[in-house]
């Protein structure tokens, strides 16, 4: 473990309030990571998501392996040059992506991108995954020194092991072998990092282990005595909430105090509430972006799961912003009635300014969670987002 990458500055119960320390700045957590997938927080500048208050964003190997390709934004200066984005970049490993090929459940959105290319995965054994590309059908492989190989090309300042994510489905003699290949995975990609990693770039192992406790913590054991600077958790989390956050806090119990933990693909305000208290550092989610394509606003209300939709013909003729105290653009310009017009006929703007007020939302939660944690009244807060209070 690296200690100087993460400092830890106060506490309440498992829940910590700190700074990751890395190559192009630092990260006070706990901290939301928006999605770059594919070199952009989908409609935003990348200064514009930094105005917002977020400290780091996410790139996504799979997608930037298949276009425009690693080598070429290696040439354009690597991945923080090339997207205008000077603060820290974490890059996943691609496991999920490709794995989720073989498994059936590509994300709709990708599916509806791409026309009628089909991906697919056509074998997965001890070396990597050979793939077909979603761009051209090509024949790709990708395995653990491939992943680390991309993610060195991108440079950004953490790089994720490159894993097997197993589907809720999966039994649990499937999930444990494949748990065993991800160790074995995360071993090649320590080896390859130790020898060819970039300067400053740090790489998280990830837990897995499906919904089985034994597995989880074995996996949580296993990952945390390797030679990695922090320890993100992965793969099916349950079929429920409640198991969700027993799965989580099963994962997160085995590991040492001082490595960084990050969450992956988790987002809804409830579930990032839990997930701090759980000892949960850094957060990644298309939640916001995505739902803000599709004409959905994050609003106070638990009652909806802190959804607004938009698009309903309740709101065309509303005057009221999306939220009178939210300071963002969409609300401080427009009405629920303009927005629902131009997410009803499919306008970008709507996306885009719908986007911007889910981010402002997701900041205001987070600044207000990590206050709470040095004011030591996080239970209160939390209860407080919970039952309807505003994040603002």
């Amino acid at each position: 473990m690296t200690a100087a990458l993460f400092e830890i500055d106060a506490r309440a119960g498992k829940a910590r309030a700190g700074v990751l320390h890395l190559a192009h700045g630092t990260v006070r957590t706990p901290a939301f990571v928006p999605l770059a997938s594919t070199a952009t927080v989908k409609s935003l500048a990348a200064h514009e998501v930094e105005d917002l208050g977020y400290e780091m964003v996410l790139g996504n190997t799979f997608h930037l392996f298949l276009q425009p390709g690693h080598e070429l934004i290696a040439r354009m200066g690597g991945l923080h040059d090339y997207m205008g984005w000077g603060r820290p970049i974490i890059t996943d490993s691609g496991g999920f992506q490709v794995f989720s090929m073989g498994h059936g459940s590509v994300a709709e959105e990708i599916k509806r991108r791409r026309g009628d290319r089909e991906s697919r995965v056509l074998s997965i054994d001890e070396e990597g995954v050979r793939f077909r590309s979603y761009v051209d059908g090509a024949e790709r492989f990708m395995g653990p020194e491939t992943s680390m190989e991309i993610q060195a090309a991108l440079g950004s300042d953490i790089a994720l092991a490159f894993d097997e994510c197993t589907p809720f489905h999966s039994g649990r003699d499937y999930t444990a072998r494949s748990t065993e290949r991800t160790h074995r995975w995360l071993d090649r990609c320590v080896a390859w990092h130790r020898e060819h990693g970039p300067g400053g770039q740090f790489l998280f192992g990830i837990v897995q282990g499906g919904v089985f406790e034994d597995l989880r913590r074995a996996s949580a054991e296993r990952v945390a005595a390797a030679d990695v600077a922090g320890i993100a958790v992965g793969g099916s989390l349950g079929r429920e909430k409640a198991e969700m956050y027993e799965v989580v806090g099963w994962s997160v119990a085995p590991l040492p105090d001082t490595a960084p933990r990050h969450l992956l693909g988790i987002g809804d305000v409830d579930d990032l509430l839990a997930g701090v208290a759980s000892g949960i550092d850094t957060f990644d989610c298309a939640i916001p972006t995505r739902l803000g394509r599709h004409g959905t606003a994050l609003v106070a209300d638990p009652g909806s799961r802190w959804r607004l939709d938009l698009t309903k013909q309740a709101w065309a003729e509303s005057r009221e912003p999306i939220a009178a105290d939210c300071p963002c653009t969409a609300c401080r310009e427009h009405t629920r009635g303009y927005l629902h017009y131009l997410a009803r006929i499919g306008e970008l703007t709507a996306a885009r300014l719908i986007t911007v007020h889910n981010l402002t939302f997701i900041a205001a939660l987070m600044r207000g969670i990590r206050q709470a944690i040095v004011d030591a009244r996080l239970d209160e807060y939390s209860r407080g987002i919970l039952e309807g209070a505003s994040p603002y």
